[in-house]
């Protein structure tokens, strides 16, 4: 049996990111469990859950800091998936993201495929393919 797990992003803004992510991956907000932590009108955390109970959990974390350096880790977001036109179907995505607070870093066409890759609101890269 596989074990579930969460996958957690540390932000500047845990609401407003978490709502990116939602909108990019066609997840719902989840709402707070007892014990956030609240301060001053600010949630601490906030999660995202994918609404048919399949992906992973995403919570959102509070930190004082800026991100600083490249992700270790990073989301590969399969837009494309069935689509009869793939690069079509991704470039339009992709502005989709972009109109919700994305940037386009660079298009990449390896041996291995092509995809973009982006930055969500705070600069956290992640690959739409």
């Amino acid at each position: 049996m596989a074990i579930p797990i969460q996958i957690t992003v540390d932000a500047r803004d845990p609401g407003r990111l978490a709502a990116f992510w939602a909108m990019a991956l066609g997840y719902v907000l989840q709402s707070p469990r007892p014990g956030y932590l609240v301060s001053g009108g600010e949630e601490h955390y906030t999660a995202i859950v994918d609404p048919a109970g399949f992906g992973p959990r995403l919570l959102f974390q509070r930190v004082p800091e800026l991100k600083a350096g490249k992700n270790r880790v990073h989301l590969d977001v399969n837009a494309g998936h069935g689509a009869t036109d793939r690069r079509a179907t991704v470039r339009a995505r992709a502005s989709q993201l972009v109109a919700a607070g994305a940037t386009i870093v660079r298009e990449m066409q390896e041996e291995s495929g092509w995809w973009i890759v982006l930055t969500d609101p705070e600069g956290n890269e992640f690959c739409l393919q």
